[in-house]
């Protein structure tokens, strides 16, 4: 669907647009946001990409920042509140204490957090988040960090934006890959163990 494996100026200018904060590239490949207020401040795809989404690619926190690496899929950017609007967001210590986490936007009363990683700053970390139907994943460095079914999920049919954020920090995102999700049935039966 699409692929990315180095930000350039050109890039930036033609498949995303800036939606707050300051967005720029380095030539090591790497597309870094700085936002020193309390919002995400986002950068968000011209493209869109409907039903079963994934979405990986590579982020660290640009030191001193230490927080906040967050991504966005099924999404849009409310332009009368000049703010993310509908969104499933992923993220690392976005919710502080080192949590992997998950909230459904705008509302944000749905959310959902583990401490399962040990988050060090600065350190560049491989996330794969997306969802099947109801079934949202977040994957932190190839392994499972949260499984979620959502019962009302949004209409992922009609929003499809994808974005990065810088929220009150200083990110950079880098080998970004959007595709369709797929998933093999694996039905087991379940059956005494004994």
């Amino acid at each position: 669907m699409y692929r990315c494996p180095a930000f350039s100026s050109e890039v930036l200018d033609r498949d995303f647009e800036i939606k707050g904060g300051k967005w720029y590239t380095d030539e090591e490949g790497w597309l870094i946001g700085e936002n020193r207020e309390n919002f995400a401040a986002m950068v968000m795809s011209k493209g869109e990409y409907f039903g079963d989404v994934l979405v990986e690619f590579d982020a660290a926190t640009v030191l001193p920042a230490t927080r906040d690496i967050n991504v966005t899929w099924h999404g849009e950017w409310d332009e009368e509140k000049n703010a993310r609007g509908i969104a499933y967001v992923a993220g690392i210590e976005g919710w502080w204490q080192g949590m992997v986490g998950f909230e459904k936007s705008p509302v944000s009363d749905y959310f959902i957090n583990t401490k399962l990683l040990d988050f060090v700053p600065g350190k560049i970390y491989h996330m794969t988040v997306g969802n099947i139907k109801n079934d949202i994943f977040i994957a932190i460095d190839n392994v499972l960090a949260l499984e979620i079914y959502d019962p009302e999920p949004m209409d992922y049919m009609k929003y499809g934006k994808i974005g990065f954020e810088a929220y009150c920090t200083k990110v950079k995102y880098r080998n970004l890959t959007v595709r369709k999700a797929k998933a093999v049935s694996c039905c087991k039966p379940y059956d005494p163990e004994f």
